[in-house]
């Protein structure tokens, strides 16, 4: 009888150990839990309109993606790239191939574009004028004072035939037609300003050449709709075009390649022609393209 006491007891021990070691096996504690893995971070510059909402829409597809985009915001059109060219951005989104060509040039920096995303045509805006037709002989013209943007603004008034092509290799630059009969047979006034401050000088001058981000920033495709706008042959549409930058060296990071897939992708491209309707006009360039 004593004999199956123990048996018993000692039967009673086991089981009980098993469901202890069932019990603890089955729960695992919430601290031991896997972490979500977080996010690689891509930090990108750009100027505010439009820059900012395509961002916006391309860290939609990037997050899907695994990464998470800063988008750190400037006014002009010199810090994006002296903070990229010193390691603060991964890229910025704000300029042209021949505004990127003139600061690594004139500045010695070493950008890369490495996907081009948008055109914002350039506008004659004014704020007295609904018409080409109403300016004066003599009247002052505003365009961008940077050697790109200044050209590309004296071609838009040669377009509009408004100034004749000195026929000149190399930028023109109001040098080419102030006090020149030839080139400035109405003897406008051509007066160069901070690109960024060129709508804020329309009460002053009879109209201004504005690029299309700082036209947008400041309203005036609502208020004072451009009355004569950029257009563009197949090498100009290259040259107008907006791209993602990076310092050199960095052009085939994983992080960058998956920044110009998604913001050249299908939902950018909806999102930019359902927004903007013509204002900013899609324009997926491959580095490919441009070798």
């Amino acid at each position: 009888m004593k004999k199956l006491v123990t048996i018993l007891a000692a039967l009673l021990v086991v089981l009980t150990l098993g469901a202890c070691s069932s019990n603890s096996s089955s729960a695992t504690p919430a601290s031991s839990a896997t972490p979500a893995p977080e996010k690689a971070k891509i930090t990108v510059g750009c100027n505010p309109v439009p820059m900012v909402d395509i961002l916006q829409k391309a860290g939609e597809v990037l997050n899907a993606q695994g990464y998470s985009l800063e988008i750190v915001e400037f006014t002009d059109y010199v810090l994006p790239n002296t903070s990229l060219e010193a390691g603060e951005l991964d890229a910025n989104y704000f300029q042209t191939l021949g505004y990127m060509n003139d600061q690594n040039a004139s500045n010695g920096l070493h950008l890369v574009a490495v996907g081009g995303v948008h055109i914002e045509p350039m506008g004659f805006y004014s704020e007295s004028l609904k018409d080409l037709s109403e300016l004066q002989d003599g009247a002052s013209i505003a365009v961008p004072n940077d050697a790109d943007n200044e050209d590309r603004a004296l071609h838009v008034l040669i377009q509009a035939g408004l100034l004749n092509d000195p026929g000149k290799d190399g930028y023109l630059d109001e040098t080419d037609f102030n006090g020149n009969a030839a080139t400035n047979p109405h003897g406008y006034e051509i007066v160069p300003n901070e690109a960024a401050n060129l709508p804020g000088t329309l009460p002053d001058v009879a109209g201004a050449v504005i690029n299309g981000n700082y036209a947008l920033g400041a309203g005036l495709p609502s208020t004072h709709p451009a009355i004569f706008v950029e257009t563009f042959d197949e090498e100009a549409t290259i040259r107008r075009t907006n791209f993602i930058v990076v310092k050199e060296g960095n052009e085939n990071s994983e992080a960058v390649q998956a920044l110009v897939a998604a913001i050249q992708s299908d939902e950018v491209a909806k999102f930019i022609e359902d927004t903007y309707k013509g204002s900013v006009i899609t324009s997926f360039v491959s580095a490919a393209d441009l070798k």
